[in-house]
């Protein structure tokens, strides 16, 4: 059933705008997960005084009929509504409005009335208008507007007893429901919203090397001995396994250990220099094992509720069978030479970008939509996809779409670390997640600007962030001098920011702080080089850490959210103050985090008692999730003290002693 038309501009009468949320006016999709309340907004207005309705329709694609919701005015022509979206894929939602002349005529007549007034006029109006929305009702009701309008007018009854028969609340939703909507206002975009599952919104992120899971020393990995891990990575909480590429390395100009562009037999190479005789992305590197060696893992995985999230780098080694079957996907120097990546003064010598300017581009544009497929076919859903930034915004629009429309449940994260505009714009086209600047941002002032916007619409309507504390590729300064408080600050503040976070283990959970020269983000002897041998078992591990803070982001719905966070206001420049409750209000999560990884910290928190529903001098309990201590709080303001080197931080859940009854 589609949307009435509305009626010509010039005989319209109610102005509709500023509707919310809405993407660049309704360009792309707002982005929700299923369970999710859309909460919509307009200015709707009409000149005069004249009562007006206005209704939020809204349907799911799947469905052919609108389903309306009759929105509640507030201030200055504001109007709001809400519908739940309760599955995958996507929806649509609009306003329409029109003067409803019986609830004007309902108002006045109510007035007249009061004021002692002759209505009988009025009455004949009102029937008139029982017996014109008669016309548009089924036989039962009808039936009843008939009677009622004929008993309005009938003079020998009290005109006081007809009145308050027309002033009947019973009779505002039939005539509601059947009187003409003339003249019709319906705003002229129709805003999609896409629903993904609530993985999208709420994830734990654990990045490990397949290579690097061999028992013994000295030995390469493979996905058997990978399995092997899962129950350490489970027991710390995680549900995103995510591997780098799993492909065939290639041979040519194979990068050894650092970095370094001359190799020697038996260097791993870097897996982000895909492909080599072995095969290119629809295959796996023989070291690691076989195809079904990797299906394998992904259902040892999802056996203990975990995914396999796959990294997919589209570029290519020197000896991807692309490079020979389709040389006119790749940039050729004047000498013939295919030219190499680089991103001054980094070189790639091991890796050669794909030119998007092709000729040839739609069948590379099919040729790289049919990689994503394959590993879909795999069993793997959700997709890190390294530089996108680097590729065409049209050619990401096109492939997300098109393996949404099939597969809505796949997800897909953005590594862009680039301006925020163009990070802001993937978002848009159809990245689910998005890595952020958060690694960055270690200073108060800049973490609340940072946050806030991105915790805030129009932003948060469409982009959700991944925070990440250190990648392989990006060992903060922070991190290399800060010592075990600094991995510790990093890891509460990514974990409780943001609803979904990342590590890059087991680097993170040992403390890994040894940069490869001063003044540089790389690791010394990174991993993305070389094979490691991992001991999980070192005494000094964040392990049991990380699991408290993941066992507390699954029993905290606040957590589980963004959209509620709110700063709060603490006398310290060292202490950043945060809370976040659940949709429901019932679940209140109180964060301090000490920014100084060298010197314990206090100061005075400022409670918002009157955002809680709370007296401003009642009593209540603060649990530290953390350290399950227990603190007697009252009042406004409380103090706090954080030693680094015992804890950098509160995550408190706070207990009111009592609540209201209307409140239980």
């Amino acid at each position: 059933m589609s949307l009435p038309a509305s009626d010509p501009p010039e005989r319209r009468r109610v102005i509709i705008g500023n509707v919310t949320p809405q993407v660049d006016g309704g360009r792309y999709a707002v982005k929700r997960v299923v369970g999710d309340t859309v909460n919509v907004e307009a200015d709707a207005y009409a000149e005069g005084h004249d009562e007006i309705t206005v209704l939020l329709m809204h349907r799911a694609e799947s469905e052919d009929k609108w389903h309306p919701v009759e929105m509640r005015p507030g201030y200055d022509a504001r109007w709001y509504g809400e519908f739940r979206v309760e599955a995958m894929g996507n929806y649509y939602f609009t306003v329409m409005a029109w003067p409803d002349k019986f609830r004007t005529w309902s108002r006045d007549l109510a007035k007249r009335v009061e004021a002692k007034q002759d209505v009988q006029l009025e009455l004949v109006i009102g029937a008139g208008m029982m017996r014109e929305a008669a016309t548009n009702a089924p036989t039962a009701e009808a039936r009843r507007l008939k009677t009622r309008a004929d008993a309005l007018v009938r003079e020998d009854r009290p005109q006081n007893l007809r009145a308050d028969m027309a002033l009947d609340e019973a009779l505002i939703p039939t005539m509601h429901a059947y009187a003409a909507r003339q003249p019709l206002t319906v705003y002229e975009i129709e805003q999609r919203v896409f629903v993904d599952r609530r993985r999208a919104q709420f994830s734990a992120w654990y990045e490990l090397f397949p290579r690097s899971t061999a028992p013994i020393p000295g030995k390469h990995g493979t996905f058997k001995t990978t399995i092997a891990w899962l129950p350490y990575i489970s027991q710390m909480g995680f549900d995103v396994l995510y591997l780098p590429p799993v492909h065939p390395i290639g041979t040519v100009n194979r990068k050894g250990p650092n970095n370094n562009p001359e190799s020697k037999k038996g260097d791993a190479g870097s897996p982000w220099a895909i492909g080599s005789a072995a095969g290119g992305h629809k295959a796996v590197a023989p070291e690691l094992g076989t195809l079904d060696d990797f299906k394998a893992l992904v259902e040892a995985a999802k056996g203990r509720d975990m995914e396999v999230a796959l990294d997919i780098a589209l570029q290519c080694a020197p000896d991807h069978p692309y490079v020979k079957e389709h040389p006119q996907w790749f940039k050729h120097r004047p000498d013939g030479s295919i030219r190499y990546a680089e991103n001054p003064p980094k070189l790639y010598q091991d890796i050669y970008p794909i030119d998007f300017e092709t000729e040839d581009w739609q069948a590379l544009w099919d040729e790289l939509e049919s990689i994503f497929r394959f590993w879909i076919d795999q069993g793997v859903k959700i997709f890190r996809v390294d530089n996108p930034h680097t590729k065409p915004f049209a050619f990401w629009e096109w492939l997300i779409e098109r393996i949404k429309k099939d597969h809505p449940e796949v997800l897909f994260l953005a590594e862009a670390f680039t301006r925020p505009r163009t990070m802001e714009s993937l978002a848009k086209l159809g990245f689910s997640q998005s890595y952020t600047y958060f690694t960055w941002r270690t200073q108060k002032w800049d973490l609340e600007q940072y946050i806030t916007q991105l915790t805030t619409p129009p932003v948060s309507d469409y982009f959700r962030p991944n925070f990440w504390p250190n990648t392989p590729d990006i060992l903060h300064d922070f991190l290399q001098h800060g010592g075990r408080p600094a991995f510790v600050i990093r890891l509460v503040l990514a974990a409780t920011l943001g609803a979904s976070y990342g590590i890059y283990g087991p680097a993170f959970e040992l403390g890994l702080h040894t940069a490869r020269e001063p003044g540089t983000e790389e690791y010394a002897d990174s991993e993305k080089y070389e094979v490691k041998h991992w001991d999980v078992s070192d005494p000094g591990s964040l392990q049991h850490l990380i699991a408290r803070i993941n066992r507390v982001r699954q029993d905290n719905p606040a957590l589980q959210r963004n959209d509620t966070l709110k700063l709060l206001h603490i006398d310290n420049e060292n202490l950043l103050a945060y809370m976040k409750t659940s949709a429901d209000d019932e679940n209140v999560v109180i964060c301090i985090v000490n920014l100084d990884p060298y010197n314990t910290q206090g100061g005075t928190l400022q409670v918002p008692w009157w955002e809680l529903g709370m007296e401003k001098e009642e009593a209540y309990q603060m649990h530290d999730m953390l350290d399950s201590a227990y603190y007697n709080w009252r009042g406004e303001w409380n103090y706090v003290q954080l030693n680094p080197g015992v804890l950098p931080a509160h995550v408190f859940s706070l207990k009111r002693s009592s609540r209201p009854a209307s409140a239980q």
